[in-house]
């Protein structure tokens, strides 16, 4: 980690750490920062630091994805990518945008890696050229791509992206993409009878905390 490291800008910061942009000889960069974290927290917040290291070093060489830069158990540092958030810079009627995303999500899944957190608009770029890019792999799942497990991961990955593209260009949804939007999975079903309801529990109630699904603030 640079220690000669400046902070530019906090990003984010909640009780799973401090996410700030950085600066050192080698230029800008993202750093999570993990140290300041209660210590009832420590043990969850390192567990999703290393699952976003575990996806970065996959992703490693793909482009408009972060690099990983260094993790060392309490820091996690990651190349910086210059762009907005879809809900800041939202891709109105953009169909190349949502054909770039689709080759880019392809990409991802040959490598054997779900993203698993893409229905959160907070996680997709918009780049400064216009073209998206992909970040925090906190939640992503490595496997082989061929496996049923990946296989379904990977088409919820695609029915987010979906979600947004039927959003923000309606007009250009396919039939075939109405299909999949339509056809849930049991793993979708699972998770808001289940899991959701304990994850709003944990953030809302004790945390205190809600990211509204990565949509950025409520007006």
């Amino acid at each position: 980690m640079s220690r000669d490291a400046i902070e530019i800008q906090a990003l984010k910061s909640d009780s799973f750490g401090r996410i700030s942009l950085m600066r050192d000889a080698g230029g800008v960069f993202v750093r999570r920062d993990l140290r300041h974290v209660p210590w009832w927290l420590r043990l969850p917040a390192w567990w999703l630091a290393r699952r976003e290291a575990r996806g970065l070093r996959r992703v490693d060489g793909l482009e408009a994805m972060p690099q990983l830069l260094g993790w060392d158990g309490r820091v996690l540092d990651r190349s910086y990518l210059d762009g907005a958030a879809m809900y800041q810079r939202p891709p109105h009627h953009d169909l190349a945008y949502f054909r770039a995303a689709r080759r880019l999500l392809q990409r991802l899944h040959r490598r054997g890696i779900a993203h698993n957190d893409l229905a959160k608009e907070a996680n997709w770029l918009v780049l400064a050229d216009g073209s998206p890019a992909l970040i925090d792999f906190q939640l992503a799942v490595l496997g082989d791509p061929r496996s049923r497990w990946m296989r379904l991961l990977a088409r919820e990955d695609l029915r987010h992206l979906l979600k947004h593209k039927r959003t923000y260009c309606p007009q250009s949804i396919t039939p075939v993409e109405r299909r999949i939007l339509k056809r849930t999975s049991w793993l979708r079903e699972a998770w808001f009878a289940t899991g959701k309801p304990v994850y709003r529990f944990v953030t809302r109630r004790i945390l205190k905390w809600e990211d509204n699904e990565g949509q950025g603030p409520k007006p």
